[in-house]
């Protein structure tokens, strides 16, 4: 088994990345319980920062300690629910599963 990284970017329908966050971050102690998460959470753009992915965008950043881990919070019951609680309020979401170099 090997680690895998997961980097999801998340925009947010304009003026909605304030709500699809709580949304995100009460969710955010059940993934961090789960079987083989090792990282977890959610980051937006610092003031310094020379490429932006801008107001209505945010990353997670993500460590599974495995594909099978990663497929099981995939499917989870806590995943689907944050799904459709937020699914109206984005303009987009882009998965990139990644392992390490």
């Amino acid at each position: 088994e090997k680690m895998i990284h997961v980097i999801a970017i998340i925009t947010a329908k304009p003026g909605q990345r304030a709500t699809v966050l709580a949304a995100f971050n009460a969710n955010v102690p059940t993934v961090r319980a789960e079987q083989g998460c090792i990282e977890y959470g959610a980051a937006v753009d610092t003031g310094t920062s020379p490429a932006k992915f801008g107001e209505d965008t945010f990353v997670v950043v993500e460590k599974w300690a495995s594909p099978e881990a990663l497929r099981a919070h995939a499917a989870s019951p806590h995943m689907a629910a944050y799904g459709a609680k937020t699914k109206d309020l984005l303009a987009s979401r882009v998965i990139h599963v990644l392992d390490p170099a």
